[in-house]
């Protein structure tokens, strides 16, 4: 049962994006010490275990007081998760790294994009150009490649309009390199010859005279990662995504968000960034609930845009192929005006060319971010089933949307798992009536095991899917949770004949694959976070379903009440790949093998302990040599 200091946390007006604006020059942690108090992390003897009991009527009343829902009406199941990602801020207030008032919300999606990385970060690119006064990027692992040459260009290309309008921008960006200094201080501002040097690579202050640029560098030793990675524009646009700013062969997601839900995301970045914002931020008094910033003189643009219904994936296909648009890339500055402008560009850098099958096209596409071309192996991709990175979310009328995120936690122990994203995530598996789909990269959770197992046994439909051997070698280690193929096999053993029908375990296969390919080629693997409840309930972010996202990483991710959105994301997720084909498991161990009972090329298998724990410790070792986040 929600507390009544809880309910009172969520119905205080004072927020620290509010106490923000009403003085800027205040750095957000100490707003958020004053108003919140000194904020403990919650330990493992404030967690309630995974096995609790359904809330009554008068509890998800509560929980609805929790939230600022607007003319939108939360489910009873949404609210049920709702409650129990509430109750963890009694340890914590700021455990979710929103101001509790915040936490709920409503608000639309009117694109999601499942694609590979630097597709995602072309949408960022064009929202930063289209910028009027603000830009607040927060990111995890930031290295040279063409997502962070296409951000530099269009911070040079938002500068040069921001000229043109006799205008100044101001613009934050926080990325994660851990370093010695973050022991005395986890954010460290970065100065420009080290954020314009040849590890970063952002614009030199002289190529961006019109932006008020700012840049901080946060880790909190020693596991604290920064692992969230969203941005927002004139505090009337968010993205949530989970992909960082590098090159790889990741398939990855985004919500682009619009609406009062926007004022939360600012509010979390507030709270994340930390340190006194110099200058502050235009936006600071221009709420996404009133419109956000004035874009020009003309009367603010409606709380939603209206963009009608917008193109089933059939027309989407037609009109790029129709308008055969050249890529926005690196060096060149072809960004577009709105949403289905976009669209259409990027589903015309899909397009046939000349002799071209559309088997061949994904090939090409998806060979981009690998070190070494891999030929298809698929069957040939009938009309109707092609490659759509893009994807219409639109919806006619707004929807509710929580913030189900967690703060870093640095030390090196699993005690802090008692945190909203944790909860929420557990709530959707305990409470569900029908099915759960999750899609992550790594599925190795303590508290996962037994929340499936307690799901299945009631004759819950469970559908995961992971990749083979995306986690490194470190995940055999004590205490890491193992890789995803050994979590599947204690899984199934767990379970009796009966129940094992009831679960559906795939390994990531590519749209141009009809296998996995094992991690360790950089061929193709997926970076999704994705869990879908009884088809209306989605969590979609950053957190992945492993040890460090559960206990250590900050992530953010939103919970949302909408069964049309779940049911085009699930629809994106299937068309976009064909590991629901080509990449189930056995029933009866949790391996992926091919027809000929042939396990993938690499596969770890289940190593003795001895061979276990040394692979484990070169992992570890790989782990901490590596630069950026996980």
């Amino acid at each position: 049962m929600l507390s009544d200091r809880v309910i009172k946390l969520c119905q205080e007006t004072a927020t620290v994006s509010s106490e923000y604006a009403k003085n800027p020059s205040e750095p957000p942690t100490d707003i958020a010490k004053r108003v919140y108090g000194h904020c403990k992390p919650a330990s493992k003897h404030d967690f309630p275990g995974v096995d609790r009991p359904s809330v009554s009527a008068v509890d998800l009343e509560r929980a609805r007081q929790c939230g600022k829902w607007g003319p939108t009406q939360p489910s009873e199941f949404f609210l049920q998760i709702f409650h129990d990602a509430l109750t963890s801020l009694e340890a914590d207030p700021l455990g979710g790294m929103v101001s509790p008032a915040l936490m709920g919300s409503y608000g639309t999606t009117p694109l999601t994009v499942i694609a590979p990385l630097t597709d995602i970060v072309r949408h960022m690119a064009n929202l930063i150009v289209r910028a009027e006064k603000e830009v607040f990027l927060i990111t995890c692992s930031w290295s040279p490649s063409v997502a962070q040459k296409l951000i530099a260009d269009a911070l040079r290309e938002l500068s040069s309009r921001a000229g043109q309008r006799g205008q100044r921008v101001v613009v934050k960006v926080m990325y994660d390199k851990a370093g010695a200094a973050q022991f005395i201080n986890n954010r460290q501002p970065v100065k420009p010859e080290v954020y314009s040097g040849k590890s970063i690579q952002l614009p030199k202050p002289e190529e961006i005279p019109h932006l008020d640029f700012q840049a901080i560098n946060f880790h909190k030793p020693l596991l604290g990662t920064l692992h969230a990675k969203f941005m927002v524009v004139d505090r009337k646009v968010a993205v949530i995504e989970s992909n960082n700013m590098e090159d790889n062969d990741n398939m990855e997601m985004m919500s682009h968000l619009e609406g009062p839900i926007v004022d939360s995301i600012y509010d979390t970045a507030l709270i994340t960034w930390g340190n006194a914002l110099r200058p502050s931020l235009p936006s600071s008094d221009a709420p996404a609930t009133e419109g956000g910033l004035d874009i020009t003189d003309q009367p603010k643009e409606p709380l939603f845009t209206e963009r009608g219904s917008g193109r089933n994936l059939d027309q989407v296909v037609i009109d790029g192929e129709a308008a055969q648009l050249p890529e926005l890339m690196p060096g060149n500055k072809n960004y577009d005006p709105d949403l289905p402008s976009e669209i259409t560009r990027m589903q015309s850098a899909y397009s046939r060319k000349p002799n071209e099958s559309c088997l061949q096209v994904i090939n090409r596409k998806l060979n981009l971010g690998c070190p070494k071309s891999f030929p298809p192996t698929a069957p040939e991709i009938p009309n109707g089933e092609e490659f759509t990175p893009y994807l219409t979310t639109s919806t006619p009328s707004a929807f509710p949307i929580a913030l189900v995120s967690r703060q870093p936690y640095g030390e090196p122990n699993n005690g802090n798992v008692f945190v909203p994203q944790n909860e929420a995530w557990l709530s959707c598996i305990r409470n569900a009536r029908k099915s759960v789909f999750i899609q992550t990269p790594n599925l190795n959770a303590t508290q996962l095991h037994e929340a499936l197992i307690a799901a299945l046994k009631r004759g819950i439909e469970i559908t995961y899917y992971v990749c083979l051997g995306y986690n490194d070698a470190g995940e055999i280690m004590p205490g890491q949770g193992g890789t995803n193929e050994m979590f599947a096999g204690k899984l199934v053993e767990a379970l009796a004949p009966t129940e094992r029908k009831l679960l559906h375990i795939a390994y990531y296969v590519g749209k141009d694959q009809d296998h996995p390919i094992h991690h360790n080629f950089k061929a193709r693997s997926c970076h999704v976070k994705l869990l879908i409840a009884d088809g209306h309930i989605g969590i979609q972010g950053s957190g992945n379903q492993d040890t460090q996202s559960w206990y250590h990483s900050q992530e953010i991710n939103i919970m949302i009440d909408s069964e049309e959105v779940c049911r085009k994301w699930r629809e994106g997720i299937e068309r976009n790949q064909n590991t629901a084909r080509f990449g189930r498991a056995g029933e009866d161990d949790g391996v992926w093998r091919d027809q000929d009972g042939k396990e993938a090329e690499g596969s770890m298998g289940k190593p003795s302990p001895m061979v276990g724990y040394v692979k484990g410790a070169m992992g570890m070792i790989k782990k901490a040599q590596d630069k950026g986040g996980f």
